[in-house]
C-alpha cells in the first residue's frame, strides 16, 4: 500500500506519512490535530483558542415546542431568539456545537458577498436586491447590538471589507454602481493593505469581524442543547435519533446541507465548495478584510496578531494541487519572514442562484423550516436566518421572506450553474454505477480521495468520510466500507 501524505502545519514542504498499519496519525509531534468521528481534522484558529463546554446527549424521547437539527451558528442563533420569544426550543446537534463550518470561517460579518448586487438586480430584481442588502446590513447592527447589550467578550469590531482586482476589467465598477444604486455605503480606490499593487478595491465601511467561538458560548447560555445525537429521520413532527424521539411543534433544519432528498430537492440545488487557510504569525495587523476576485483570489483578515490567508476553493470530489502548498508559495512570495501556525479547511454549501434558501422547508410540510446554502457567507447570514425563521413562527412581519424563499425559481441567475452541477453530479452517479466500491451513502456517487486531507469526498453533494469511511460531514447519514486495497 502506498503511503499517504499529509502537510505539515509550519513547513508545508516538510510531509508526514500515514500508512494502513498507522492511518491518519503523524510519524512526528507538533500537528494540531483533533479527532471527529474516528477521522482527524486541523484545529482552526477558533477551535485553538477557545473550549466550548460539553452538553449532554438526548436521554430519551421528549416533547418541544420547536426543535432545530444542527449546533453551528445558525441555528444556536435561531434557537436563541426562539427562547427569548418564549417558544421552548431544543437544539440536537451530531457532534459538538460550532463544530462544523462555525469553527472553519474567517468569520467577516459583511454585507459585501463578492460581486452579488449587480447580479441580484438583473436576475432577481432591485426590489429583492434592496431586501437581500437590507437583511444584510441589519444583521450587522443585530450582532453590534446583542453584543455591546451583553458585553459579550468575542474580539469584535468594526472593519472595511474590500473586494479587489488585479486585473483589467469594470466588474467592480459595476457592482460600485449597483451598490450606489441600492443606498449602501461603498467607495472605489487604489489603495490597500495588501502586499502586492491592485488595480481596483471596492470598500464597504462599517462591516464587522470576530471570534465566532466566543460568541457562541456566550449565547448558549439557557439554551437547551443535546451533543452527540444524530438525526436519523424525520417525518411530520417527530425526529427519530438512536437515543429517542423528539416530537415538536416545529422543526429547523440548520443541518448545513439538508440530509432529506423528499421533499425540497436541495441536492439538486446546490453543491459544497471547499476552501483553505492559513494561519500567519508575524506579519503587521489589517485593519480592513479583502478578498479577491480573479480567479485564485485570496482572503485576508487579521486576527488579533495573527493574520487569516485563504482561498484555493473547489467543488468537493474534485481535487486540485496542494492546496496548503499554493498558499504557502504565496507567503514565501510576499510574507517572507511570516511563520505558518496552523492550517485548516472549510466546506460551503453553494446555492445555483447565489442566494441562500431560508424559510419553509416545502409546501408539503408546512411545519418545516431550512436555513442552508450559505455561500461563503454564513456570518452575516447565520444572523439573517435566525431573525427571518424566529419572526416567522412568532407570527411577526417578515421583511425579506420573499427574496430568501426556498421556493423561488430563478432560472436567470441559475442556468449555468444548473448544467455544470448536473453534469458533475450525473458523471459522479454513473462512476457510482460501474464502480460500486466507494459509493456514497447519500445517493450513490464514487468518492474521490483528496489527499491533502486525509479524506474521501463525494463530487455530487459534498459527504465526506474519513480515510476508513466513517461519516465526517453529511449530508450523507451514514458511514460506508472502504475496501483495504
Amino acid at each position: 500500500m502506498k503511503p499517504i501524505y499529509f502537510a505539515h502545519p509550519n513547513n508545508l514542504n516538510r510531509k508526514y506519512i500515514f500508512t494502513r498499519a498507522n492511518p491518519c496519525a503523524p510519524t512526528a509531534s507538533g500537528l494540531s490535530l483533533g479527532k471527529v468521528n474516528g477521522g482527524i481534522f486541523m484545529k482552526s484558529i477558533w477551535h485553538s483558542t477557545q473550549l466550548l463546554s460539553p452538553y449532554p446527549s438526548l436521554p430519551g424521547s421528549i416533547r418541544t415546542e420547536a426543535a432545530v437539527i444542527g449546533g453551528g451558528l445558525a441555528g444556536i442563533l435561531t434557537a436563541y431568539y426562539l427562547t427569548r420569544s418564549g417558544i421552548q426550543t431544543t437544539i440536537l446537534e451530531a457532534r459538538r456545537i460550532g463544530s462544523g463550518q462555525t469553527s472553519g470561517t474567517t468569520a467577516k460579518i459583511t454585507a459585501q458577498h463578492n460581486l452579488i448586487y449587480q447580479k441580484l438586480i438583473t436576475c432577481f430584481g432591485e426590489g429583492d436586491a434592496r431586501m437581500y442588502a437590507s437583511a444584510n446590513q441589519q444583521a450587522i447592527k443585530e450582532y453590534s447590538r446583542l453584543i455591546h447589550s451583553h458585553s459579550i467578550d468575542c474580539d469584535f469590531r468594526e472593519a472595511s471589507a474590500c473586494l479587489y482586482t488585479r486585473l483589467a476589467g469594470d466588474s467592480l465598477q459595476q457592482e460600485y454602481k449597483a451598490a450606489s444604486w441600492l443606498g449602501i455605503p461603498a467607495k472605489l480606490s487604489t489603495d490597500t493593505e495588501l502586499p502586492f499593487s491592485v488595480r481596483n478595491a471596492l470598500y464597504f465601511p462599517h462591516q464587522a469581524q470576530f471570534h465566532p467561538l466566543k460568541f457562541l458560548k456566550a449565547i448558549t447560555k439557557g439554551l437547551t442543547i443535546y451533543e452527540n445525537t444524530p438525526v436519523l429521520s424525520v417525518k411530520g413532527h417527530q425526529i427519530h435519533t438512536s437515543l429517542g424521539d423528539v416530537t415538536a411543534r416545529h422543526i429547523i433544519f440548520a443541518c448545513h446541507y439538508p440530509f432529506l432528498l423528499w421533499p425540497g430537492l436541495y441536492f439538486a440545488r446546490m453543491y459544497q465548495s471547499r476552501s483553505y487557510c492559513l494561519s500567519l504569525a508575524g506579519i503587521p495587523s489589517l485593519q480592513d478584510m479583502y478578498l479577491g476576485i480573479d480567479p485564485g483570489g485570496l482572503s485576508f483578515r487579521s486576527a488579533g496578531n495573527r493574520l487569516l490567508l485563504g482561498g484555493c476553493s473547489h467543488r468537493t470530489g474534485i481535487i486540485p494541487d496542494n492546496p496548503y502548498q499554493r498558499l504557502q508559495n504565496f507567503v514565501h512570495k510576499y510574507y517572507p519572514t511570516a511563520k505558518t501556525v496552523s492550517h485548516w479547511s472549510a466546506q460551503d454549501c453553494m446555492p445555483l442562484d447565489q442566494v441562500p434558501y431560508i424559510g419553509p422547508f416545502s409546501f408539503l410540510e408546512p411545519d418545516w423550516y431550512v436555513i442552508t446554502g450559505f455561500g461563503k457567507w454564513g456570518m452575516t447570514t447565520s444572523m439573517v436566518a435566525a431573525q427571518l425563521i424566529s419572526r416567522k413562527i412568532c407570527k411577526k412581519p417578515v421583511p425579506w421572506e420573499s427574496v430568501f424563499t426556498p421556493r423561488r425559481i430563478k432560472l436567470k441567475a441559475s442556468w449555468k450553474e444548473a448544467i455544470t452541477h448536473l453534469s458533475e453530479s450525473s458523471r459522479g452517479l454513473a462512476l457510482g454505477l460501474i464502480h460500486p466500491d466507494r459509493r456514497c451513502s447519500h445517493m450513490g456517487c464514487r468518492l474521490k480521495w483528496n489527499p491533502h486531507e486525509c479524506t474521501w469526498e463525494c463530487p455530487c453533494h459534498g459527504s465526506r468520510f474519513s480515510h476508513q469511511g466513517k461519516l465526517l460531514s453529511g449530508p450523507a447519514q451514514t458511514s460506508v466500507s472502504i475496501p483495504s486495497k
